[in-house]
């Protein structure tokens, strides 16, 4: 990619398809059959990595046609931006590689559209070599179904100013560890500092709410909930902070980098992140460095937010065998962990997590973002719904910025929210 934080947590618009198009695998006569010889030509398509691991894809791709002689591979790679609108063309021409790098929010419109095929019929037995909570990632509500191996995996830690913390009076020792302690010690510093030291940068976002214990949508995937009596509290939490200035003020138009840069200059306390944040820390803010402390993501339900890339194949592909036998190559537990020591992601698959790499403390801080990611990955959930599009997380971050700026209520706020995403639901079909 570079493989990144904003990079896994990117989801793509919702793609347009033709509305010939619509239906599901098993309806437009697509075969779930990946049985037979694994041979012929096919096409892989990943999402900006060819810049950063020429060499590693080259290097794959080039062992698994010498064990499947009368293979070939054909690698397409693709720039991050526009990602999503080449696949939504690629759909709709009846163009689509064989095997295709995708996250779970791309892979619902292709599988509603027949055209990801079903693993669970084609693929099942190798289900049981990936993490439960990752392969259920591309399973997508209201169908039956997994519609693409997980690939690489990514959460990461929080990360707070011990400095900050000492001098607004509190335990820098001791960070928040669940949402009422992250809530009042983020009242205190922004009282101690006249409202100068926000401790958060970021509105709350689905994964938030998520990770708060709200039910985001009901199981038949047909509507969103996250405006219940729990998603209200948060929303009103938050209201509080911004009030206290313990929200940042320019939280409304954050950008993850933009968030970023306000906690290298000290003026926010605590910004989420993952373990290649540290290098930048060191190089660019090393007086931060000195002082940062690394803590757990905080959370209600105790599973953490994972983000998660997949590898999808084709249902249309006439090379079925071949295209089944390469995506899960690509995603099995030696390609997985060789892939983990090059770049700072995480395996999908069961028991790579336990490997030495993942548990073994070598006194360094990156190791230990590393070590504490891999354990919270291991029951972690992706919370944001697989139907969640572009335009909803717009229509809920503009609601909740009318709910902060006081224009309406949390509840007519997220009330609100709900009505447009369900809108928008409707339209995806």
């Amino acid at each position: 990619m570079p493989v990144s934080r904003r990079a896994l947590v990117a989801a793509a618009v919702c793609l347009v398809l033709p509305l010939s198009a619509c239906g599901s695998g098993s309806e437009d006569g697509s075969s779930t059959d990946a049985s037979g010889k694994v041979e012929g030509d096919i096409t892989f398509q990943t999402w900006n990595l060819r810049a950063n691991f020429k060499d590693y894809f080259e290097g794959v791709i080039a062992d698994f046609e010498k064990e499947y002689p009368g293979t070939e591979v054909k690698w397409i790679d693709q720039p991050a931006e526009g990602y999503a609108d080449k696949i939504s063309a690629d759909a709709a021409g009846g163009t689509l590689p064989d095997v295709v790098n995708v996250s779970p929010d791309l892979v619902a419109p292709l599988a509603k559209a027949g055209l990801a095929l079903d693993l669970d019929k084609a693929a099942a037995k190798y289900r049981k070599e990936y993490l439960e909570g990752a392969w259920a990632s591309h399973q997508i509500p209201g169908m039956t179904g997994t519609y693409a191996f997980p690939w690489y995996l990514n959460t990461g830690p929080l990360f707070y100013n011990k400095a900050l913390f000492k001098d607004a009076g509190l335990d820098p020792d001791q960070p928040p560890k669940t949402y009422d302690e992250l809530f009042t010690d983020a009242l205190e510093l922004a009282d101690k500092t006249d409202g100068k030291v926000a401790t958060l940068a970021n509105v709350p976002t689905v994964e938030d709410f998520g990770r708060y214990g709200v039910e985001l949508m009901n199981k038949e995937g047909t509507a969103f909930a996250f405006n219940d009596a729990k998603g209200v509290e948060l929303l009103t939490k938050y209201k509080e902070l911004y009030d206290a200035k313990a929200l940042d003020p320019q939280a409304l138009t954050a950008t993850p980098e933009s968030s970023g840069k306000k906690f290298l200059t000290g003026a926010v306390a605590m910004n989420p992140g993952s373990a290649l944040d540290l290098g930048n820390f060191k190089k660019q803010a090393p007086n931060l460095y000195k002082n940062i402390g690394i803590t757990d993501q905080i959370t209600s339900t105790g599973h953490v937010n994972m983000y998660v890339m997949g590898v999808m194949v084709n249902a249309q592909t006439k090379k079925k065998p071949a295209a089944v036998a390469f995506a899960h190559y690509v995603t099995d537990a030696a390609h997985q962990m060789s892939f983990a020591k090059q770049v700072a992601i995480f395996p999908s698959t069961a028991g790579s997590l336990d490997d030495p790499y993942f548990t073994k403390e070598d006194g360094t801080d990156e190791t230990r973002v590393r070590i504490a990611a891999a354990k919270s990955l291991k029951n972690a959930v992706n919370y944001t719904p697989v139907l969640f599009s572009e335009q909803m997380k717009t229509a809920l971050r503009n609601e909740v910025a009318k709910a902060l700026q006081g224009k309406e209520s949390p509840k007519e706020a997220l009330d609100n929210a709900v009505k447009a995403c369900d809108t928008l639901l409707q339209q995806q079909g």
